[in-house]
């Protein structure tokens, strides 16, 4: 099926298309990465189910959960360009009020899978669930892994200014 973008002219697929310029796939990820040639994508930015047991996934045992989750990041390495990168968005795994920081379970799988590390960034929000025993989650994790040292960063189209112009070096508390 076909859906037209009335703003751009653009042309939306539902399922990969060499000549389409939008995919919209809306399904399980693993079928999309089956449609998809090797070193296709050069940025990818996923945030996947944390193993919650919500709605649209079933709680399994977090190897198992972990397991799963390094197939479809094996795949995702397969597609990505050689100068691409993925940022992985994660939160906390709790069982039993104990929190499992997943972002501490991701970094060895995606190191075992040859990719670098290049920044652990913290998404900071002020809302979600209230825990009782606990501080409140308020905030997750990306992690930023590019397949090999030549990879693509834009810092101009993301930097924040400067807070200090000009500022060339640490001048003392009362200077």
């Amino acid at each position: 099926m076909l859906l037209e973008n009335k703003k751009a002219g653009e042309k939306i697929v539902k399922e990969y298309d060499n000549n389409a310029q939008i995919v919209l796939f809306q399904g399980d990820v693993r079928d999309l990465l089956k449609t998809l040639p090797d070193g296709l994508v050069r940025l990818i930015v996923t945030s996947p189910p944390y193993n919650l047991g919500k709605e649209y996934e079933t709680r399994i045992a977090l190897k198992t959960y972990l397991n799963e989750q390094k197939e479809i990041i094996n795949n995702l390495i397969r597609v990505l360009a050689n100068d691409g990168s993925i940022c992985w968005q994660v939160g906390n795994y709790v069982e039993n009020g104990e929190v499992f920081p997943l972002d501490i379970y991701y970094y060895d799988i995606f190191k075992d899978l040859g990719l670098s590390l290049r920044n652990r960034i913290i998404w900071h929000f002020g809302h979600g669930l209230h825990a009782q025993k606990r501080f409140s989650g308020r905030y997750e994790t990306i992690l930023w892994f590019s397949k090999s040292d030549d990879y693509v960063f834009n810092l101009d189209s993301v930097r924040v200014p400067s807070k200090y112009p000009g500022k060339r070096h640490y001048k003392g508390p009362n200077k």
